[in-house]
Protein backbone atom coordinates (compact mmCIF):
# COMPACT_ATOMS: atom_id res chain seq x y z
CA UNK A 1 0.00 0.00 0.00
CA UNK A 2 1.38 3.41 -0.73
CA UNK A 3 2.10 5.82 2.01
CA UNK A 4 -0.72 7.92 2.44
CA UNK A 5 1.03 10.76 2.38
CA UNK A 6 2.22 10.62 -1.26
CA UNK A 7 -1.51 10.15 -2.16
CA UNK A 8 -2.37 13.88 -3.34
CA UNK A 9 1.23 14.19 -4.97
CA UNK A 10 0.67 11.08 -7.05
CA UNK A 11 -3.04 12.18 -7.87
CA UNK A 12 -1.92 15.48 -8.90
CA UNK A 13 0.35 13.90 -10.80
CA UNK A 14 -1.75 11.25 -12.88
CA UNK A 15 -4.62 14.24 -13.15
CA UNK A 16 -1.55 16.49 -14.52
CA UNK A 17 -1.03 13.85 -17.30
CA UNK A 18 -4.62 13.12 -17.65
CA UNK A 19 -4.99 16.67 -18.58
CA UNK A 20 -2.22 16.89 -21.08
CA UNK A 21 -3.42 13.72 -22.83
CA UNK A 22 -6.68 15.65 -23.03
CA UNK A 23 -5.79 18.72 -24.03
CA UNK A 24 -3.12 16.96 -26.59
CA UNK A 25 -5.44 16.81 -29.60
CA UNK A 26 -5.85 20.41 -30.12
CA UNK A 27 -2.60 21.46 -28.01
CA UNK A 28 -0.29 24.40 -29.56
CA UNK A 29 3.19 22.33 -29.81
CA UNK A 30 5.14 25.18 -28.40
CA UNK A 31 2.62 24.67 -25.41
CA UNK A 32 4.48 21.16 -24.81
CA UNK A 33 7.43 22.55 -22.91
CA UNK A 34 5.25 24.48 -20.61
CA UNK A 35 3.24 21.61 -19.64
CA UNK A 36 6.16 19.84 -19.04
CA UNK A 37 7.48 22.54 -16.65
CA UNK A 38 4.38 23.38 -14.60
CA UNK A 39 3.91 19.26 -13.92
CA UNK A 40 7.52 18.61 -12.56
CA UNK A 41 7.02 22.04 -10.35
CA UNK A 42 3.46 21.07 -9.37
CA UNK A 43 5.28 17.98 -7.80
CA UNK A 44 8.30 19.71 -6.18
CA UNK A 45 10.77 18.02 -8.67
CA UNK A 46 12.30 21.21 -9.86
CA UNK A 47 12.53 23.17 -13.17
CA UNK A 48 12.44 20.89 -16.52
CA UNK A 49 13.23 21.86 -20.32
CA UNK A 50 12.51 19.87 -23.86
CA UNK A 51 15.57 19.62 -26.47
CA UNK A 52 14.64 18.01 -29.90
CA UNK A 53 17.70 16.99 -31.77
CA UNK A 54 18.18 18.97 -35.12
CA UNK A 55 17.56 17.00 -38.67
CA UNK A 56 21.57 16.41 -38.66
CA UNK A 57 21.79 15.36 -34.87
CA UNK A 58 24.57 17.19 -34.27
CA UNK A 59 22.73 19.47 -31.48
CA UNK A 60 19.88 19.51 -29.03
CA UNK A 61 17.57 22.37 -29.29
CA UNK A 62 15.40 23.79 -26.86
CA UNK A 63 12.18 24.16 -27.53
CA UNK A 64 12.08 27.47 -25.09
CA UNK A 65 14.60 29.67 -24.54
CA UNK A 66 17.97 28.14 -23.67
CA UNK A 67 21.01 27.41 -25.21
CA UNK A 68 21.62 24.53 -27.76
CA UNK A 69 23.76 21.86 -26.31
CA UNK A 70 26.09 19.71 -28.98
CA UNK A 71 24.68 15.64 -29.23
CA UNK A 72 28.44 14.72 -28.19
CA UNK A 73 30.35 15.71 -25.39
CA UNK A 74 27.86 16.68 -23.25
CA UNK A 75 25.34 14.33 -20.78
CA UNK A 76 22.13 15.33 -22.33
CA UNK A 77 23.72 13.78 -25.41
CA UNK A 78 24.89 10.74 -23.67
CA UNK A 79 21.14 10.30 -22.97
CA UNK A 80 20.03 10.77 -26.47
CA UNK A 81 22.81 8.72 -27.58
CA UNK A 82 22.39 5.42 -25.40
CA UNK A 83 18.55 6.36 -24.67
CA UNK A 84 18.64 6.06 -21.06
CA UNK A 85 18.51 8.27 -18.06
CA UNK A 86 21.95 10.44 -16.93
CA UNK A 87 22.48 11.97 -13.31
CA UNK A 88 25.34 14.79 -12.33
CA UNK A 89 25.82 17.11 -9.50
CA UNK A 90 24.28 20.40 -10.31
CA UNK A 91 25.84 23.51 -7.05
CA UNK A 92 22.77 25.42 -7.89
CA UNK A 93 19.67 22.93 -7.75
CA UNK A 94 21.07 20.22 -6.04
CA UNK A 95 20.92 17.35 -9.69
CA UNK A 96 20.85 17.47 -13.30
CA UNK A 97 18.86 14.53 -14.93
CA UNK A 98 18.65 13.82 -18.61
CA UNK A 99 15.51 11.80 -19.82
CA UNK A 100 15.68 10.42 -23.33
CA UNK A 101 12.18 11.42 -25.33
CA UNK A 102 11.55 8.97 -27.87
CA UNK A 103 8.96 7.35 -29.95
CA UNK A 104 9.51 3.82 -29.69
CA UNK A 105 13.08 2.89 -31.07
CA UNK A 106 12.42 6.54 -32.89
CA UNK A 107 15.03 9.15 -30.98
CA UNK A 108 13.59 12.86 -30.66
CA UNK A 109 15.35 14.48 -27.84
CA UNK A 110 15.81 14.76 -24.02
CA UNK A 111 14.05 16.62 -21.04
CA UNK A 112 15.95 18.23 -19.03
CA UNK A 113 15.38 18.35 -15.23
CA UNK A 114 16.96 20.38 -12.25
CA UNK A 115 15.83 19.21 -9.08
CA UNK A 116 17.07 19.35 -5.75
CA UNK A 117 16.86 15.50 -4.77
CA UNK A 118 15.35 12.65 -7.13
CA UNK A 119 13.73 9.24 -5.50
CA UNK A 120 12.57 5.86 -7.61
CA UNK A 121 9.09 7.54 -7.21
CA UNK A 122 10.15 10.96 -8.77
CA UNK A 123 12.00 8.63 -11.81
CA UNK A 124 8.82 7.29 -12.71
CA UNK A 125 6.84 10.15 -13.09
CA UNK A 126 9.62 11.70 -14.99
CA UNK A 127 9.82 8.98 -17.25
CA UNK A 128 6.38 8.74 -17.67
CA UNK A 129 6.48 12.64 -18.72
CA UNK A 130 8.68 11.77 -21.01
CA UNK A 131 6.93 9.05 -22.70
CA UNK A 132 3.66 11.44 -23.00
CA UNK A 133 5.21 14.23 -24.02
CA UNK A 134 7.17 11.94 -26.90
CA UNK A 135 3.34 10.63 -27.86
CA UNK A 136 2.53 14.57 -28.27
CA UNK A 137 5.96 15.99 -30.45
CA UNK A 138 5.25 12.49 -32.54
CA UNK A 139 1.69 13.33 -33.23
CA UNK A 140 2.25 17.00 -34.11
CA UNK A 141 5.53 17.45 -35.85
CA UNK A 142 4.58 16.99 -39.50
CA UNK A 143 1.34 19.41 -38.88
CA UNK A 144 3.37 22.37 -37.03
CA UNK A 145 5.99 24.32 -38.41
CA UNK A 146 7.20 24.99 -34.70
CA UNK A 147 9.24 22.15 -34.23
CA UNK A 148 10.49 22.63 -37.82
CA UNK A 149 11.73 26.06 -37.51
CA UNK A 150 13.93 25.13 -34.30
CA UNK A 151 15.41 21.94 -35.62
CA UNK A 152 17.14 23.71 -38.68
CA UNK A 153 20.21 25.07 -38.90
CA UNK A 154 20.15 26.19 -42.75
CA UNK A 155 17.58 26.91 -45.81
CA UNK A 156 15.72 23.64 -46.69
CA UNK A 157 15.99 23.27 -50.71
CA UNK A 158 12.22 22.79 -52.20
CA UNK A 159 13.41 19.21 -53.52
CA UNK A 160 14.34 18.51 -50.14
CA UNK A 161 11.57 19.75 -48.28
CA UNK A 162 9.40 17.90 -50.83
CA UNK A 163 10.84 14.49 -50.61
CA UNK A 164 11.41 14.70 -46.82
CA UNK A 165 7.51 15.31 -46.60
CA UNK A 166 7.41 11.57 -48.19
CA UNK A 167 9.75 10.06 -45.72
CA UNK A 168 8.88 7.31 -43.17
CA UNK A 169 9.91 8.04 -39.34
CA UNK A 170 14.21 7.70 -39.11
CA UNK A 171 13.62 4.58 -36.74
CA UNK A 172 11.15 1.62 -36.38
CA UNK A 173 11.12 -1.54 -34.67
CA UNK A 174 9.44 -4.58 -32.88
CA UNK A 175 11.47 -6.69 -30.33
CA UNK A 176 12.81 -8.46 -32.75
CA UNK A 177 14.00 -6.23 -35.90
CA UNK A 178 14.85 -2.83 -36.16
CA UNK A 179 14.80 -0.52 -39.48
CA UNK A 180 16.98 2.46 -39.19
CA UNK A 181 17.93 5.05 -42.40
CA UNK A 182 19.82 8.30 -42.28
CA UNK A 183 20.35 10.51 -45.51
CA UNK A 184 22.58 13.67 -46.41
CA UNK A 185 22.68 16.31 -47.36
CA UNK A 186 20.18 17.07 -45.11
CA UNK A 187 18.94 20.62 -46.66
CA UNK A 188 19.44 19.70 -50.47
CA UNK A 189 18.70 16.47 -51.30
CA UNK A 190 18.13 15.26 -54.48
CA UNK A 191 16.86 11.94 -55.39
CA UNK A 192 17.48 9.59 -52.34
CA UNK A 193 15.04 8.01 -50.36
CA UNK A 194 14.25 5.13 -48.35
CA UNK A 195 11.03 3.62 -47.23
CA UNK A 196 10.25 1.08 -44.23
CA UNK A 197 6.93 -0.17 -42.37
CA UNK A 198 5.42 -3.11 -40.35
CA UNK A 199 2.78 -5.44 -41.19
CA UNK A 200 1.58 -9.21 -40.22
CA UNK A 201 4.60 -9.85 -38.63
CA UNK A 202 6.96 -8.50 -41.40
CA UNK A 203 9.33 -5.51 -41.88
CA UNK A 204 8.80 -4.54 -45.70
CA UNK A 205 11.88 -2.28 -46.68
CA UNK A 206 13.22 0.21 -49.51
CA UNK A 207 16.17 2.26 -50.87
CA UNK A 208 16.02 4.05 -53.82
CA UNK A 209 18.40 6.01 -55.79
CA UNK A 210 16.48 8.51 -58.85
CA UNK A 211 18.79 9.60 -61.35
CA UNK A 212 20.04 13.39 -61.19
CA UNK A 213 19.91 15.99 -58.38
CA UNK A 214 17.41 18.44 -59.27
CA UNK A 215 13.69 19.13 -58.84
CA UNK A 216 12.51 16.21 -61.13
CA UNK A 217 14.74 13.61 -59.20
CA UNK A 218 12.85 14.30 -56.20
CA UNK A 219 9.74 13.82 -57.91
CA UNK A 220 11.29 10.44 -59.03
CA UNK A 221 12.00 9.13 -55.81
CA UNK A 222 8.63 10.44 -54.59
CA UNK A 223 6.83 8.49 -57.30
CA UNK A 224 8.45 5.72 -56.90
CA UNK A 225 7.92 5.83 -52.90
CA UNK A 226 3.77 6.44 -54.03
CA UNK A 227 3.61 3.21 -55.62
CA UNK A 228 5.49 1.38 -53.47
CA UNK A 229 3.39 1.75 -50.88
CA UNK A 230 0.44 1.53 -53.31
CA UNK A 231 1.38 -1.64 -54.54
CA UNK A 232 2.01 -3.01 -50.77
CA UNK A 233 -1.00 -1.82 -49.14
CA UNK A 234 -2.96 -2.96 -51.98
CA UNK A 235 -1.51 -6.73 -50.90
CA UNK A 236 0.86 -6.98 -54.46
CA UNK A 237 3.99 -9.35 -53.76
CA UNK A 238 7.80 -8.45 -54.18
CA UNK A 239 7.30 -8.90 -58.07
CA UNK A 240 4.13 -7.10 -58.61
CA UNK A 241 5.49 -4.38 -56.46
CA UNK A 242 8.53 -4.01 -58.73
CA UNK A 243 6.52 -3.91 -61.61
CA UNK A 244 3.91 -1.35 -60.32
CA UNK A 245 6.74 1.12 -59.66
CA UNK A 246 8.75 -0.09 -62.90
CA UNK A 247 4.99 0.66 -65.08
CA UNK A 248 4.54 4.06 -62.60
CA UNK A 249 7.96 5.51 -63.72
CA UNK A 250 7.71 4.71 -67.45
CA UNK A 251 4.18 6.49 -67.63
CA UNK A 252 4.89 9.39 -65.74
CA UNK A 253 8.63 10.03 -66.22
CA UNK A 254 9.36 8.22 -69.28
CA UNK A 255 12.82 10.27 -69.68
CA UNK A 256 14.20 8.88 -66.00
CA UNK A 257 14.21 6.03 -63.93
CA UNK A 258 15.96 5.37 -60.43
CA UNK A 259 17.82 2.32 -58.46
CA UNK A 260 16.66 0.44 -56.10
CA UNK A 261 16.70 -2.31 -53.56
CA UNK A 262 12.94 -4.26 -52.45
CA UNK A 263 13.02 -6.19 -49.16
CA UNK A 264 10.65 -7.85 -46.76
CA UNK A 265 11.74 -10.03 -43.80
CA UNK A 266 9.68 -12.32 -41.88
CA UNK A 267 10.41 -11.15 -37.77
CA UNK A 268 9.23 -14.89 -36.56
CA UNK A 269 12.11 -16.55 -39.34
CA UNK A 270 14.63 -14.63 -39.96
CA UNK A 271 13.45 -15.30 -43.77
CA UNK A 272 14.38 -12.46 -46.04
CA UNK A 273 13.27 -11.81 -49.67
CA UNK A 274 14.37 -8.78 -51.64
CA UNK A 275 14.88 -7.76 -55.02
CA UNK A 276 17.40 -5.66 -56.60
CA UNK A 277 17.01 -2.92 -59.12
CA UNK A 278 20.15 -1.92 -60.70
CA UNK A 279 21.23 -0.48 -57.30
CA UNK A 280 24.78 -1.67 -55.01
CA UNK A 281 24.04 -4.88 -53.66
CA UNK A 282 23.04 -5.04 -50.11
CA UNK A 283 25.80 -5.99 -47.15
CA UNK A 284 24.75 -8.52 -44.62
CA UNK A 285 27.50 -8.46 -41.42
CA UNK A 286 27.29 -11.71 -39.37
CA UNK A 287 29.81 -12.37 -36.08
CA UNK A 288 31.70 -9.45 -36.92
CA UNK A 289 32.70 -10.04 -40.95
CA UNK A 290 30.92 -9.03 -44.24
CA UNK A 291 30.30 -12.15 -45.99
CA UNK A 292 31.62 -11.88 -49.21
CA UNK A 293 28.62 -12.03 -52.02
CA UNK A 294 25.41 -13.24 -49.66
CA UNK A 295 23.71 -10.72 -51.35
CA UNK A 296 24.63 -10.34 -54.87
CA UNK A 297 23.05 -11.54 -57.22
CA UNK A 298 22.73 -10.71 -61.48
CA UNK A 299 22.75 -7.39 -62.86
CA UNK A 300 19.17 -5.81 -63.68
CA UNK A 301 17.62 -3.00 -65.18
CA UNK A 302 16.87 0.10 -63.30
CA UNK A 303 13.28 1.05 -62.30
CA UNK A 304 11.35 2.94 -65.31
CA UNK A 305 13.42 0.71 -68.17
CA UNK A 306 12.09 -2.75 -67.85
CA UNK A 307 10.14 -1.99 -70.95
CA UNK A 308 13.82 -2.34 -72.91
CA UNK A 309 13.51 -6.61 -72.17
CA UNK A 310 11.56 -8.69 -71.60
CA UNK A 311 13.63 -10.69 -68.97
CA UNK A 312 11.13 -10.66 -65.42
CA UNK A 313 13.13 -9.42 -62.35
CA UNK A 314 14.22 -11.65 -59.70
CA UNK A 315 13.23 -12.29 -55.95
CA UNK A 316 16.10 -13.81 -53.93
CA UNK A 317 15.29 -15.45 -50.92
CA UNK A 318 17.87 -15.85 -47.62
CA UNK A 319 17.55 -16.47 -44.30
CA UNK A 320 19.15 -14.56 -41.23
CA UNK A 321 20.70 -15.71 -38.36
CA UNK A 322 20.07 -14.08 -34.86
CA UNK A 323 22.26 -10.40 -34.85
CA UNK A 324 22.52 -10.07 -38.58
CA UNK A 325 22.65 -6.82 -39.86
CA UNK A 326 21.94 -5.88 -43.17
CA UNK A 327 23.49 -2.78 -44.53
CA UNK A 328 21.51 -0.89 -47.91
CA UNK A 329 23.14 1.82 -49.11
CA UNK A 330 23.67 4.02 -52.20
CA UNK A 331 26.97 4.56 -54.43
CA UNK A 332 27.06 8.77 -52.32
CA UNK A 333 28.30 6.82 -49.31
CA UNK A 334 31.42 4.91 -50.75
CA UNK A 335 31.81 7.53 -53.20
CA UNK A 336 32.61 10.34 -51.11
CA UNK A 337 35.84 11.72 -51.88
CA UNK A 338 38.27 13.73 -49.28
CA UNK A 339 40.58 16.74 -50.17
CA UNK A 340 43.25 14.03 -50.78
CA UNK A 341 40.77 12.28 -53.51
CA UNK A 342 40.33 8.94 -51.70
CA UNK A 343 37.02 7.45 -51.47
CA UNK A 344 35.27 6.70 -48.33
CA UNK A 345 35.09 3.41 -49.58
CA UNK A 346 33.40 0.25 -48.54
CA UNK A 347 35.98 -1.53 -46.34
CA UNK A 348 35.87 1.64 -44.40
CA UNK A 349 32.42 1.87 -44.67
CA UNK A 350 32.04 -1.77 -43.00
CA UNK A 351 34.98 -1.66 -40.72
CA UNK A 352 32.76 1.42 -38.98
CA UNK A 353 29.72 -0.57 -38.61
CA UNK A 354 31.65 -3.74 -37.46
CA UNK A 355 33.28 -1.67 -34.55
CA UNK A 356 30.29 0.02 -33.74
CA UNK A 357 28.58 -3.40 -33.16
CA UNK A 358 31.52 -5.38 -31.48
CA UNK A 359 31.22 -2.00 -29.08
CA UNK A 360 27.97 -2.85 -28.48
CA UNK A 361 26.52 0.65 -29.91
CA UNK A 362 22.63 0.54 -31.03
CA UNK A 363 21.82 0.50 -35.00
CA UNK A 364 20.67 4.52 -34.95
CA UNK A 365 23.45 5.53 -33.06
CA UNK A 366 25.93 3.87 -35.23
CA UNK A 367 24.06 5.56 -38.88
CA UNK A 368 24.54 9.06 -36.57
CA UNK A 369 28.00 8.56 -36.07
CA UNK A 370 28.78 7.17 -39.50
CA UNK A 371 27.16 9.45 -41.15
CA UNK A 372 28.73 12.53 -39.63
CA UNK A 373 32.25 10.34 -40.10
CA UNK A 374 31.31 10.43 -44.01
CA UNK A 375 30.34 14.20 -44.23
CA UNK A 376 33.72 15.31 -42.23
CA UNK A 377 35.94 13.03 -44.74
CA UNK A 378 34.13 15.28 -47.87
CA UNK A 379 35.02 18.14 -46.17
CA UNK A 380 33.91 20.55 -49.20
CA UNK A 381 30.35 18.69 -49.05
CA UNK A 382 28.36 15.80 -50.47
CA UNK A 383 28.57 16.29 -54.38
CA UNK A 384 26.23 13.47 -54.50
CA UNK A 385 23.33 11.92 -51.92
CA UNK A 386 24.44 9.50 -49.35
CA UNK A 387 21.70 7.26 -48.18
CA UNK A 388 22.09 4.36 -45.27
CA UNK A 389 19.72 1.81 -44.45
CA UNK A 390 20.79 -1.07 -41.39
CA UNK A 391 17.95 -3.55 -40.23
CA UNK A 392 19.07 -5.85 -37.49
CA UNK A 393 17.55 -9.13 -36.62
CA UNK A 394 17.43 -10.69 -33.28
CA UNK A 395 16.67 -13.80 -31.32
CA UNK A 396 13.58 -13.33 -29.18
CA UNK A 397 14.22 -12.68 -25.51
CA UNK A 398 12.47 -15.47 -22.73
CA UNK A 399 10.23 -13.37 -21.21
CA UNK A 400 11.12 -13.07 -16.70
CA UNK A 401 9.07 -15.57 -14.86
CA UNK A 402 8.21 -13.06 -12.34
CA UNK A 403 7.44 -9.87 -15.16
CA UNK A 404 4.11 -9.82 -16.28
CA UNK A 405 5.42 -5.83 -18.57
CA UNK A 406 5.12 -6.40 -22.53
CA UNK A 407 8.61 -6.40 -24.22
CA UNK A 408 10.93 -4.14 -24.30
CA UNK A 409 13.25 -3.36 -27.37
CA UNK A 410 16.57 -3.89 -26.51
CA UNK A 411 17.65 -1.09 -29.25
Amino acid sequence: MPDETETPSLNLGEQLLEQFLTAGRTLDPGEAPRFAEQYTRALGLGASAVYLADIQQHRLVALAEGPDLPIDGTLAGWAFRTGTMRVAEDPDSGLRVWFPLSDGAERLGVLGLRAPSLDREAVRRCRLLASVLAMVITSKRDTSDSYAHGTRADTMSLPSEMLRAFLPPRTICTDRAISTAILEPAYRLGGDAFEHSLADGVLHAAVLDAMGHDLASGLTAALALGACRNARRNGADLPDLVDTIDRALHDWFPDRFATGVFLRLDIATGTLHWANCGHPHPLLIRSGEVLPGALDGPGELPLGLSHYTDVPRTVRTSSLKPGDRLLIYTDGVVDAKGSNHEFFGLERFTDFVIRAAGAGETAPETLRRLMHAILEHQDEGLTDDATIMMIEWQPLSPPLLDDTRPPVPRW
